[in-house]
């Protein structure tokens, strides 16, 4: 048990080590990151640096394989130079024994990582994101709720918000939508519900609509109008209603089943929030596949100039199953794989592979 803790602190160090220099590394390169990105835009200093601190949490998360990989092999290669892996195995423990403390500690990271590190994220991501649109002069149009779908548009002279029950799979068809039109300081001066409403060049196509003119002090009801199909001047585009659901990273991984459920309530695809769910839940697997890949090419005593290419090999592996794992998720969001599939079977495979690794190299 001693030497357990003591293995699983040294790991546990050397993973924070290496944290550090990489959080260090990545807070000066996207600060000048968003130096470059906002020189035009009348933004102080501390602007940019809150942007830069709200944007390196994600990061940071995003390459945590990578920092998981170089920890591992830092941990053995000390280990071996020391040679209390010699020594561990002349007290006769075997190297897989000794490898059972930093695959738990990898797997204690990723499930702190997913349980904490992940809304944390999620909600720096979306203040990164609210904090650079409002400098740019921009803003989300779309808004999902229980309530249905909210899409705002319009200009400094009049803005117009719609609320749709459900929608098509991009937002350019809603249904039992309406249209409540506000004009300056004036408050609304119209409302139109409509069956349907489709998305042309410019403007909304509504079918089966009623108009009703409001602000006038009159019975609205009473000067309503009817019209089997109604023209209704529009700033959106598709691209900007799609882009306004941002990124599924920006959903804290507790939320994401009733913003899935939300999606397809509305009648969105939630298949890219799916797969993104799957691989935040594969995560603290993928970790550990990470440890068992360093641990099976430095695990051994090191001898001669083999050290750097053990270390080039277990690098280069590490990042093929990477590849391998974000490709998948590619598919997997395309709807070429399933979202179980495509999250859970590169760390699955990358775990057996390196498993078998180990054990043709164990003799003991």
């Amino acid at each position: 048990m001693i030497l357990h803790l003591y293995f699983a602190k040294r790991f546990a160090i050397t993973f924070l080590g290496v944290f550090g220099v990489f959080f260090l590394i990545m807070l000066f390169l996207d600060l000048v990151e968003q130096l470059r990105r906002f020189s035009r835009v009348d933004a102080s200093f501390g602007d940019v640096l809150t942007l830069t601190l709200l944007n390196v949490p994600q990061g940071i998360y995003r390459i945590l394989p990578l920092i998981m990989i170089l920890a591992t092999i830092a941990l053995f290669l000390g280990l071996a130079r020391s040679s209390e892996m010699v020594v561990t195995r002349a007290a006769g423990r075997s190297a897989l024994r000794a490898l059972i403390s930093p695959l738990l500690v990898a797997l204690t990271i990723g499930i702190l990582s997913v349980a904490i590190l992940n809304p944390i994220v999620a909600a720096t991501s979306r203040q990164f994101e609210e904090r650079g649109d409002a400098l740019r002069g921009e803003s989300s149009v779309l808004s999902l709720g229980a309530s249905g779908l909210w899409l705002r548009q319009g200009n400094a002279e009049g803005q117009t918000v719609i609320r749709a029950a459900s929608a098509n799979l991009n937002g350019t068809v809603l249904r039992d939508v309406t249209f409540i039109t506000f004009t300056g300081d004036a408050g609304p001066t119209r409302r139109i519900e409509a069956a349907l409403a489709s998305l042309q060049d410019g403007a909304w196509i509504a079918q089966n609509a009623k108009s009703w003119p409001l602000g006038g002090g009159e019975n609205a009801e009473a000067l309503a109008t009817i019209h089997p199909t109604l023209t209704i001047p529009s700033t959106l585009t598709a691209s900007q209603i799609r882009d306004s659901f941002g990124t599924p990273s920006s959903i804290p991984i507790w939320d994401l089943p009733a913003f899935i459920n939300r999606l397809k309530t509305a009648g969105f695809s939630a298949q890219r929030h799916q797969v993104w769910f799957q691989m935040e839940l594969a995560l603290p697997l993928f970790l550990v596949a990470m440890v068992m890949i360093g641990a099976s090419f430095t695990l051994r005593h090191q001898r001669g100039g083999r050290t750097g290419m053990m270390v080039l090999f277990a690098i280069l592996l590490s990042f093929a199953v990477y590849f391998i794992r974000n490709f998948a998720q590619v598919l997997g969001e395309n709807g070429q794989l399933p979202a179980l599939l495509a999250a859970w079977a590169p760390p699955l495979a990358a775990i057996g592979l390196s498993l078998g690794m180990l054990l043709h190299q164990e003799d003991g």
